[in-house]
């Protein structure tokens, strides 16, 4: 059987993840192995966190809404509940823009 030379591969392999961690602080963009490990983790959040943005800017939006609903007298379940039943149909990014940017057309 004939000898297999995996050297490019493995440097291919290396380079790239060092080239994934560059901008890293200390040996985290240098040396391999805790390059590698600061790599997978960091993946793993920008996954994680990517799911949990729309949570948070759902929960953004509530309060923004919540918040502009009560200098009217109404809170924010009552005004959700309001909207649904005159079939009203906006979402919350929308209705969070509408208190923030158009005040007036929000009370009406």
């Amino acid at each position: 059987m004939t000898r297999v030379k995996r050297g490019a591969v493995a440097r291919n392999r290396r380079r790239r993840i060092l080239k994934l961690t560059k901008g890293f602080q200390g040996s985290h963009s240098t040396l391999f192995r805790t390059a590698n490990q600061q790599a997978m983790k960091a993946l793993k959040y920008s996954y994680v966190d990517r799911r949990k943005r729309k949570i948070e800017f759902r929960q953004l939006w509530i309060r923004r809404i919540n918040a502009s609903s009560r200098m009217y007298g109404l809170n924010y379940s009552q005004l959700i509940y309001g909207l649904k039943k005159a079939k009203i149909d906006l979402n919350r990014k929308v209705l969070a823009q509408l208190a923030i940017l158009d005040p007036d057309s929000f009370k009406k």
